[in-house]
């Protein structure tokens, strides 16, 4: 069935307006210049920065930080968290419509809501901006409701739920007493034609499991930033 004009600028504009709510605005309206720059230092200094600890630039999940979590990290210096209300972003979308029909405009806000603040069985939580520190990607928290599932499982259900993951490599791994399951794979974006590197983690506690994701702008950018992802990774702590 064809959808019609008015129904597509709908949708674009929604959208638009919860990708805005998920990257503080920011990533849609990059400038070019800086994108370029930005990449072409990430792929300069990707292989030398991979294996570099960076400095902590403070700690969240905690009551009473930016992002509050069932779990507690470290972000690298100068990355910015902001807590990702996911009950607002939906009310913006449907706030969003031209006058179409309610009932069109709650099944496309909800639609879209779905899309970009819920991936498999759980949902997005909080987002710690690497722009500040000097790249164009996000390390992104996403929480769950409590359950018998474990963190293999959760972590697989994440990455399906991600149209265009492929070549997935999952491991375990330890931080303090706290045992989780990492993943690698590839993805590629239809709309761009571009296969690139991302990276999650995924541990379960008693308010939910949890899944840390690192994406990047491409795969030069996610190997520059994943020296905050190891910082993350090391020191996972659960609240």
């Amino acid at each position: 069935m064809l959808v019609g004009a008015g129904h597509v600028r709908r949708r674009l504009a929604q959208v638009a307006l919860l990708a805005g709510v998920l990257t503080g605005c920011s990533g849609a309206a990059e400038d070019a210049d800086t994108k370029t720059s930005a990449s072409a230092s990430a792929s300069a200094d990707a292989a030398s920065d991979s294996d570099t600890a960076v400095k902590s630039g403070g700690t969240i999940g905690a009551a009473g930080s930016a992002c509050e979590l069932p779990v507690t990290f470290d972000i690298a210096e100068d990355w910015e968290a902001e807590a990702v209300d996911t009950g607002a972003a939906e009310k913006k979308v449907a706030d969003s419509g031209d006058g179409a029909a309610e009932s069109e405009k709650d099944e496309l806000a909800q639609e879209i809501a779905d899309a970009l603040l819920y991936q498999g069985p759980v949902a997005a939580a909080c987002e710690v901006d690497a722009k500040p520190a000097g790249n164009i990607g996000f390390l992104r928290v996403w929480t769950g409701k409590p359950s018998d599932v474990d963190a293999r499982t959760v972590l697989e259900a994440f990455v399906a739920a991600e149209n265009g993951a492929s070549k997935e490599k999952y491991s375990s791994f330890k931080a303090g007493d706290l045992t989780g399951v990492e993943v690698k794979y590839l993805y590629t974006s239809e709309l761009l034609e571009e296969t690139k590197e991302e990276s999650a983690m995924a541990v379960t506690t008693k308010k939910g499991p949890v899944v840390i994701h690192l994406g990047g702008l491409d795969t030069d950018e996610h190997r520059a930033m994943l020296p905050a992802y190891d910082l993350a990774k090391r020191t996972l702590r659960i609240t």
